[in-house]
């Protein structure tokens, strides 16, 4: 795999990766991370980029519609997606010619008290693992975890990311239920990648729901938190159907899906929840209208960014609270949990083993399913 940059003009260069891997999302992963370093390396980021042309014998392989491409795609670049022309070419695997305009200097203020650029350091866990391999290991995971139980792939809406993978204790006919969003920053990752987080509370007796939800900026953070509370009427409606007990609702979430999960709590047209365990979440959105990715997603609209903050919101009557961050967060993440949890007259966060993502694997033996089956009345 190769990966250089050839200078277009003084605003605006290209760099070119290829993979000659046979699977086409093992090569688009490793494309678009050859990619992302040329960008580094440029003092660039996925906001710079201004268009893509992808080469392959086998264009077809690649297109953006296959929702297992998509995903792909957006484990590199999240929601930042220029023009992209597929082509044919005469070599199998793929070739990436990547334009990039040059970065402007970043103004001279500070949000929160920090800098812009670290500002954006602070906004940005994917800096504490490489994701590339993060998500590699996920997808290997959760495929294996779903092939070894007997799952149900249930469709809560009409819409393709209105689903969710159900999975049911052996032996239980009304089981309590433990929901879990998934996190990408409203933008990546999906329920297949995050089933295998489900064994620890399936074997304590709960039953697991994981759903999707609509990805921004394609969906818009108002109806992704619409779906997951339609996601949580749906589970409660057929609770008798489906061997659970809808007076057991218990519901988390990690980083966005924790957002989610926090909003979800505060809508009306929630169904009761008995408890709820929110890890390493966002919870003031405010601070990311003046990063990139905030103005992608339309928080640079401060009134719309505070109306989406759970921060802003009155503490939810009725479930039980509990927050959770990894040991190696970064200052601003470990801050957002804390104020939330003093918002709501929660304790405060237990502080995980691992970092952003490592702590996750905590839900599976440890204090943090210990946490979450203490907050759960277990």
């Amino acid at each position: 795999m190769l990966n250089w940059c050839i200078a277009m003009s003084a605003s605006e260069s290209e760099i070119v990766a290829r993979s000659g891997a046979a699977d086409p999302v093992e090569a688009l992963r490793d494309t678009l991370s050859e990619v992302l370093a040329g960008l580094v390396a440029a003092g660039c980021g996925p906001q710079h980029l201004t268009g893509m042309e992808w080469e392959s014998s086998d264009p077809a392989a690649f297109h953006l519609s296959r929702h297992t491409v998509e995903l792909a795609y957006r484990e590199v670049f999240a929601g930042f997606r220029p023009p992209i022309r597929l082509r044919a070419g005469t070599e199998p695997g793929l070739t990436i010619r990547a334009h990039h305009t040059m970065p402007r200097p970043l103004p001279d203020i500070e949000i929160e008290g920090y800098p812009l650029r670290e500002l954006g350091r602070q906004y940005s866990p994917r800096l504490q693992a490489d994701m590339t391999a993060l998500f590699r290991q996920w997808s290997r995971d959760g495929a294996a975890f779903r092939a070894a139980h007997a799952g149900l792939d249930l469709a809560y809406g009409p819409s393709r990311f209105e689903t969710l993978d159900l999975y049911r204790p052996a032996g239980a006919t009304r089981a309590p239920i433990f929901v879990f969003i998934h996190g990408g920053y409203w933008q990546a990752s999906d329920k297949v990648q995050h089933a295998q987080f489900s064994q620890g509370l399936l074997d304590a007796g709960f039953a697991v729901a994981q759903p999707n939800y609509g990805l921004a900026p394609d969906t818009p953070l108002e109806a992704s938190i619409a779906q997951t509370v339609a996601a949580l009427n749906f589970l409660v409606h057929q609770a008798d159907a489906l061997g659970l007990d809808p007076a057991q609702l218990h519901l988390s979430g990690h980083s966005a899906g924790a957002h989610l999960a926090a909003m979800a709590l505060c809508d009306p047209a929630t169904p009761p929840v008995a408890s709820a365990l929110l890890l390493s979440g966002l919870y003031d959105l405010k601070p990311l209208g003046d990063l990139p990715i905030g103005r992608l997603l339309g928080l640079d609209d401060g009134e719309r960014a505070a109306r989406l903050s759970p921060l802003g919101q009155p503490r939810p009557p009725r479930p039980r609270l509990a927050f959770a961050v990894g040991e190696g967060e970064s200052e601003a993440f470990k801050r957002q949990s804390v104020a939330l949890a003093a918002a709501w007259n929660a304790r405060e966060p237990l502080i995980c083993p691992g970092h952003h993502f490592s702590m996750l694997d905590g839900l599976n033996g440890g204090v943090l399913l210990d946490l979450a089956l203490r907050t759960a009345g277990r």
